[in-house]
Parts: C-alpha cells; sequence; structure tokens
C-alpha cells in the first residue's frame, strides 16, 4: 500500500463522493448503511461526542479501500470508555471496510491507526458476518496489524434464505400456524378489502428516484398510532429522536435506489407497515408496525407474509427481519445469523482490561450454564 489518508470532517469527504460509490458497487455483502449518503445523514444527527476517523487506502495513489471509524465514549457497568468501532450504532446488522478486498483495506486502515496516537482503550469491530463473507477475515486483518483481537457474539438475527420457491419455503412453516393465518386472512378479507403495496424505486441514476412522501408519511402515521408511539427509545419511526434522521435518509435511500416500502392496505386504508433498505438482492426491515384497530386480525404477519412472497418472485437473496422480537419472528425465519464482534482491549488501560477480564469471565459463566441446559449461548455486550 501507498498510503493511509485519514478523514475526520465529514464535509471533506464530498470529493470521494464518485470514488465511495464505485468501491461500494463492488464491496462484497454491501448494504446502504455503507454508502456516504447514509454516513452524511448519520453525521448530521448523531455527530456530537463522536469523532470521525474515516481512513482511505490507497495503492498506486489511488483509493482501493474506504474503512469509516469513529471514536466515542459509551457506558459499560465499570464506567465510561472510549471506543474506536464502525458508525453503524446498530442501525443495521452488517457493517464492513468499502473495497473489493476488505481484509486488505483493513488490515491497512488498522496499521495506520497502530501507527497513530491512541485515544481509545478499546478497538471494536462489531457487526461482522455479513452473508458470504468470512468473518474471520476481520480477525486476521487486525492480526497483521499488530492487534490482539477477541471473537464474540454481538448479536444474533433471524434471516429468510429467499433461495428456491415461495410455495417450497411456506410448505416448511408449521402446519398448525398455516391454519391460523390463513383464518385470520379470510377473516380480515370477510370484513373488508386487502390489498398490499411495495415500493422499490430504481434510483435518480435511472430517473425513479423519488421518495414517494405519501407512501413514507403512511408508514409514520401508523408508526405514531401504534403501541411503539409510547416507547422511550426511539425505535419508531415518529419518535422525535428519530424522525427527522430517517426522513432524511429515506430521501437518500430513494436517490440511491435503496428504498423497501411495504404497506397492507384494509378497505383502502394503510394498516400495517414494513420499512427497510435493498441492496444486491439483501432486504434490511428496518421497522415495522400496524394500526391498533386491526391488532387481532394479525395484520403485522399477514403484511410481512406478502412481503416475502413478493421477494421470492422479485429474486431477492436474503430477508433480515433485525435483532430483537425473536420470538415473534420465528415462525418466518430460516434460521438465525450470528452477528460477531472483534475486540482489542488497550493494554495500559485500566477499565478495558478489567473490562476484558469481566466479559471473558462471563462468557465462561454463560457457556457453563448454556451446557447445563444443552442450549447456546450470547455473550454479554457490555
Amino acid at each position: 500500500m501507498d498510503r493511509v489518508l485519514e478523514i475526520q470532517e465529514i464535509q471533506q469527504l464530498a470529493p470521494y463522493r464518485h470514488v465511495w460509490s464505485d468501491l461500494l458497487a463492488i464491496t462484497p455483502g454491501a448494504s446502504f448503511f455503507q454508502s456516504l449518503e447514509w454516513l452524511e445523514a448519520y453525521w448530521r444527527h448523531f455527530a456530537a461526542g463522536q469523532r470521525l476517523r474515516t481512513l482511505i487506502v490507497l495503492a498506486a495513489g489511488r483509493p482501493i479501500g474506504i474503512v469509516p471509524l469513529v471514536e466515542r465514549w459509551e457506558p459499560t457497568r465499570i464506567g465510561r470508555i472510549r471506543v474506536l468501532t464502525y458508525p453503524l450504532h446498530d442501525w443495521g446488522s452488517f457493517y464492513g471496510p468499502i473495497g473489493p478486498q476488505p481484509g486488505v483495506a483493513l488490515a491497512a486502515a488498522l496499521a495506520h491507526v497502530r501507527r497513530t496516537p491512541r485515544h481509545w482503550d478499546l478497538l471494536e469491530l462489531r457487526w461482522q458476518g455479513a452473508i458470504g463473507l468470512d468473518t474471520a477475515e476481520t480477525q486476521r486483518a487486525m492480526w497483521r496489524a499488530g492487534f490482539q483481537a477477541q471473537a464474540s457474539v454481538w448479536d444474533r438475527i433471524a434471516l429468510v434464505d429467499l433461495s428456491g420457491s415461495w410455495d417450497a419455503y411456506w410448505s416448511g412453516r408449521k402446519g398448525g400456524w398455516r391454519r391460523r393465518f390463513r383464518q385470520a386472512e379470510r377473516k380480515l378479507a370477510d370484513q373488508a378489502s386487502i390489498s398490499y403495496l411495495r415500493y422499490r424505486p430504481a434510483g435518480a441514476t435511472y430517473h425513479d428516484g423519488c421518495p414517494r412522501w405519501d407512501l413514507y408519511d403512511a408508514c409514520e402515521e401508523i408508526a405514531r398510532r401504534s403501541w411503539q408511539a409510547a416507547a422511550s427509545d426511539g425505535t419508531t419511526l415518529s419518535h422525535p429522536a428519530v424522525r427527522d434522521f430517517l426522513r432524511e435518509t429515506h430521501a437518500a435511500a430513494a436517490a440511491a435506489g435503496a428504498v423497501d416500502l411495504n404497506l397492507l392496505l384494509v378497505g383502502g386504508q394503510p394498516a400495517a407497515f414494513i420499512y427497510g433498505y435493498a441492496s444486491g438482492g439483501y432486504v434490511y426491515g428496518l421497522r415495522r408496525g400496524y394500526d391498533p384497530r386491526w391488532a387481532r386480525q394479525g395484520t403485522g404477519n399477514l403484511l410481512l407474509a406478502y412481503t416475502l412472497r413478493d421477494s421470492f418472485a422479485r429474486g431477492d437473496r436474503f430477508y433480515d427481519m433485525g435483532v430483537g422480537s425473536l420470538k415473534s419472528k420465528r415462525p418466518f425465519q430460516t434460521r438465525l445469523a450470528t452477528i460477531m464482534r472483534y475486540s482489542h482491549f488497550a493494554p495500559m488501560r485500566w477499565r478495558a482490561q478489567l473490562l476484558r477480564v469481566k466479559r471473558w469471565w462471563k462468557a465462561g459463566r454463560q457457556r457453563s450454564i448454556a451446557v447445563g441446559r444443552g442450549q447456546d449461548s450470547t455473550a454479554d455486550r457490555r
């Protein structure tokens, strides 16, 4: 590698927009979250308390990879620590370097990190395990840069493999569950007409980047009426803490051809929504909700089934239902996928070392309990 260029101001990334886009197009397992447009929107809304470190890897004077990182303070049970990590912040399931050889770019970027003054306590590359990628490549890149790397589970996601046919997939669901589903569908159809709408623009490049704010506003209105609107953690489209960010991101995603918006209409009125992003056959369900007036009719499950059926017809490859609420997603999933993290604890930082020991002890304890119960275990994040 010739060198690594570090950029710490978001506006200074603008000259690299086309390079970023070109590299993203040939990045294995890429998603909309790795786009510069997503990072710019995220940074405008959540930059406070964070330091941007975007590393552009050059070979023969030309960019071959981009590794966006951030430093920020994070709370743990032993106090706050300074973490160097990717900027995804749990908005999606996976993240990593941009470019055709992620491992090569990451190793060069981390070698640069090692040469520069250290202001962090913990180097933690989370959200690893994108479909079709070798998670151990991250660990090997850390080792090559001189960082010890401890592997652990960050989270798990419910995933639907969309290979094969809809009929084969649907027949693989439990018979009792399918019967209850059909009964709910018939009962709802007896009350009003049911229709399904999916909006997935091709993007501004193809003169098809309209945000269709009427459809997005319908999703937001359902979110506002749903039980989730009362939640304090900002998990709905309508929550004041995230509303403006998600609207800005929606416009950028529409222009990029990455929007995946699904609506279930009952009697011609929006009754349930699933909103997310699609890229290269990988679909991520970001948020979903339903109108409480139709809660007992199972509109949320109906819409998810219609969405998956349409994804089979479109030729999508995977549908990621995301983390959390795994019990409700179990009837639809084909498997649970593991999200990994790789951690390096700064050797001379006592909080980092205390956190390392705590995680080691807790992971061992959880494994012992899981073995005793005949179960798998997930290590505690903090």
